[in-house]
């Protein structure tokens, strides 16, 4: 494959998804009243779109060329959403799972697709209460999308290991940091992408399952990252809503980095063998159960890494591509994360230092109350 330069930006976007919630039972709204809906489509205005569970709502931006453009409008959505809701004594909570909220309350989206979804998938879609931020990065003409996933395939595990805020699922501790990925897995179509070599296997295997009529014409499948049906980018997907607007504008930029790196490779994916396609299955298995404290994997025989020493190796790798794309503070900033907890970790904290247990309401509304604040904050 031939280099190609990707240009002077990497053009992207960001898809934040938010669970309406009740602000004095802390729980969240499982029928929101068509004023309360319209409030939200006025807040976010364009960008606003329905999610599988009525209580649920996602803003699509906007294509950004730099960071700052991407911190504004989340600043601004993030305050007008906040200020529309509160009016109606609401809020929002952008973490991976809401730690009062129940499923088996919760209302299905009255739209097609949500509906083919929740027919088709029966009890796994109705569980799958969760909320992700995914990031389009464009992939330029000439370059093969399914070549520059392989590349950045094996970094994927750490950028779920600084994401993860869903430890808490149905009120109690998963034991897990990231809950949401393990329902993930409850889906076919999702989690590690099968192992492809280009776009023209990928057409392939999606024709065979259309035709077989496993799925859909128009349906695409799930994966923690994924070609776009409708735009010529890689969508990430792995990772969990964040409470803190930072950190998700972190987790863009670090994608982006890799991305735009990969695409400058003669080669993209070259090195993707199916040793690496092991470890990373154990490394994603690691950063949902563990977090920052989970043990990564890299290379046969080279031993275990910490988070942090990973991050280290992310900078000696994609140092350049980041200064390159303005966002050389990526990693002294993802270092500052580890050293304030992720959100996962945070919400455990709130819970220990506020309650006996798990199963102690006042912990849960407590961690609600910081998600809360966390998630209509402008930082």
């Amino acid at each position: 494959m031939i280099a190609v330069d990707p240009g002077p930006v990497q053009r992207f976007g960001i898809e934040e998804e938010y669970f309406i919630t009740d602000l004095d039972s802390r729980r969240l709204l499982a029928e929101p009243s068509a004023e309360v809906l319209h409030a939200c489509r006025q807040a976010i205005g364009p960008g606003f779109a329905y999610e599988m569970f009525q209580g649920q709502i996602e803003v699509a931006s906007p294509v950004f060329e730099q960071g700052a453009q991407a911190a504004s409008y989340l600043r601004r959505v993030r305050r007008d959403l906040g200020q529309a809701l509160a009016r109606h004594g609401l809020g929002f909570v952008c973490a991976g799972s809401h730690p009062l909220a129940d499923w088996r309350l919760q209302r299905a989206t009255p739209q097609p697709h949500f509906q083919q979804l929740f027919g088709e998938f029966a009890l796994v879609a109705r569980r799958s209460l969760l909320c992700g931020l995914h990031v389009h990065a464009e992939i330029p003409p000439g370059v093969d999308r399914v070549a520059v996933m392989n590349e950045v395939l094996p970094w994927l595990p750490m950028l779920l290991a600084l994401s993860v805020s869903s430890p808490i699922w149905q009120g109690e501790h998963s034991g897990y940091l990231s809950y949401r990925q393990v329902a993930c897995d409850e889906w076919p179509r999702m989690g590690i992408p099968e192992q492809l070599s280009d776009e023209a296997d990928f057409r392939h295997y999606l024709r065979l399952l259309r035709e077989a009529g496993a799925m859909p014409a128009d349906a695409n499948v799930w994966w923690c990252i994924r070609p776009s049906l409708g735009f010529p980018t890689l969508e990430l997907r792995i990772t969990d809503a964040c409470p803190r607007l930072a950190d998700s504008l972190l987790l863009a930029a670090l994608f982006r980095v890799m991305i735009r790196h990969a695409c400058q490779l003669p080669a993209p994916g070259s090195q993707f063998s199916a040793e690496r396609y092991w470890l990373l299955k154990e490394n994603r298995a690691q950063a949902r159960r563990w977090g920052p404290e989970g043990r990564f994997l890299l290379a046969e025989g080279g031993g275990a890494l910490t988070l942090a020493q990973w991050l280290e190796r992310a900078r000696q790798t994609f140092a350049a591509t980041a200064r390159s794309l303005g966002e050389e503070q990526v990693f002294d900033q993802a270092l500052r994360l580890l050293q304030r907890g992720t959100s996962a970790e945070r919400q455990l904290r709130c819970l220990q230092a506020r309650a006996n247990g798990a199963g102690d309401e006042a912990g849960r509304r407590a961690v609600v109350d910081e998600l809360l604040e966390e998630s209509a904050g402008t930082d």
